[in-house]
């Protein structure tokens, strides 16, 4: 197994992506092949992580994911110098409920993959007292191995002389000590950063990350630390998601962007073709596409191109007459009738379901989900189980037809986001990760 640390935190907020992508970045302008993962469910991260080193970022994720596939996955480091992973939230933060092989915290990742833990420490407000936090993180659970820390927004000399000395006192490593940097900052939006597409400047915003990092951190001790289990097995055979479709017609634009690099990676390793193409821009899904999956993103700051693309809307109802369509969440809703955006406008979408959203009644929903089919889906039968999850703030108006999933969250409660099908069409606000059983 190819050597990995994951990057990790006490908590949201404690600059743990900035370190990552300056990570990336120093690593491969040091002519490493780095392996960028990012523990549970998220998007965004790793866009960023591609932009910064060059290879696609997948995720990994101990409620949702069973055991071969992720061990799948992390096989994709398998040409590289070192994996790379970021976590998320706090190191331990998970679900009360264990999934297939964990509670999605980044710790069961760790553990699984033998990945020593390199926390980073926001010790703004403190000194000293970050060593006990660091401490207890170490001694927490043994299975997972704490290498050290990165001290993060250093308000001085002083400041670092004394946080080096609490962990010093605590036997803890410390890799390097990062000053506050008030410029040094990803802008973000409702679902957390934009995206990386969208980032004007991004190659700059990232050299300087790497700059900052080589400065300020032990690159070459942080690499010593890197580790893996052992005796992983390294000639198990590969488990990816499967197929809905042979020939796949998937929209991709700032729009619809929300797409599991595992995912498209299982549909291309069992011979599936991906057409893509882009509604922003009024293009039609491919005519001899057998399937046309518009994944999740935000069409509800495009609502008013998608509302004048009549080419794209003309092409997907006609499609939809003899063939599947299904949409993920963003998807979903530019599959309805209307889409209200924040400013309370109403935007008339593709209406082959009869779903109303708004974003002007902003709620949050979020959280892990498990769905039991009680209709066909591209790929799938009634009785299926898929597990994934939810991340979104509209609110469901009219949802007129039938519920296409029984959808339960992380401790079995029903939620009642079930998605809907009509003829071809379904969609769900549920994005999926992997088949449950």
């Amino acid at each position: 197994m190819t050597p990995g640390l994951l990057v990790a935190a006490p908590a949201s907020g404690t600059g743990k992506t900035t370190v990552m992508l300056g990570l990336l970045r120093a690593l491969r302008d040091d002519g490493l092949v780095v392996q960028p993962f990012k523990c549970g469910p998220d998007y965004i991260d790793p866009g960023f992580h591609r932009a910064a080193s060059g290879r696609a970022s997948y995720n990994l994720d101990s409620w949702a994911m069973p055991p071969a596939i992720l061990d799948t996955i992390a096989a994709r480091s398998g040409d590289a110098d070192l994996a790379l992973a970021e976590g998320s939230m706090g190191l331990f933060d998970g679900v009360a409920t264990p999934g297939a092989v964990g509670n999605g915290a980044s710790a069961d990742i760790a553990r699984r993959m033998g990945w020593p833990v390199v926390l980073v420490i926001d010790v703004s407000g403190q000194a000293q007292s970050a060593a006990a936090t660091a401490l207890g993180f170490s001694r927490y659970d043994p299975s997972v191995t704490v290498a050290g820390v990165i001290l993060n927004r250093v308000a001085s000399d002083r400041h670092e002389r004394l946080a080096r000395s609490g962990m010093a006192a605590a036997g803890i490593r410390v890799f390097g000590a990062l000053p506050r940097r008030g410029d040094l900052k990803l802008p973000e939006r409702h679902l957390g950063l934009v995206q990386a597409i969208e980032h004007p400047e991004l190659e700059v915003q990232i050299d300087a990350y790497a700059t900052f990092l080589r400065a300020h951190v032990d690159l070459p001790a942080l690499r010593a630390a890197a580790a893996a289990v052992a005796n992983q097995a390294t000639d198990m055979p590969a488990v990816w998601q499967r197929p809905p479709a042979q020939r796949i017609a998937l929209a991709q634009d700032a729009a619809f962007s929300f797409t599991y690099a595992h995912v498209l990676e299982g549909w291309r390793h069992a011979g599936a073709e991906i057409l893509p193409f882009s509604p922003l821009a009024d293009e039609a899904p491919a005519r001899h596409a057998d399937l046309v999956w518009l994944p999740g993103g935000y069409p509800e700051l495009h609502a008013g191109r998608l509302a004048q693309a009549g080419n794209f809307r003309a092409a997907l109802v006609e499609h939809a007459r003899t063939r599947p369509v299904h949409g993920e969440c963003g998807g979903y809703m530019a599959l309805g009738e209307v889409l209200i955006d924040a400013d309370g406008v109403a935007h008339r979408m593709a209406g082959l379901l009869g779903l109303v959203t708004s974003y002007a009644q902003r709620k949050m929903h979020l959280g892990y989900r498990r769905a039991a089919l009680q209709a066909p889906m591209a790929g799938f039968a009634a009785g299926d189980l898929l597990a994934g999850h939810e991340f979104h703030y509209s609110t469901i108006i009219e949802q007129p037809d039938a519920p296409l999933a029984r959808v339960t969250d992380a401790q079995g409660a029903a939620v009642p986001e079930t998605g809907s099908h009509r003829g071809h069409a379904t969609g769900s606000f549920f994005h999926m990760i992997a088949a449950a059983g």
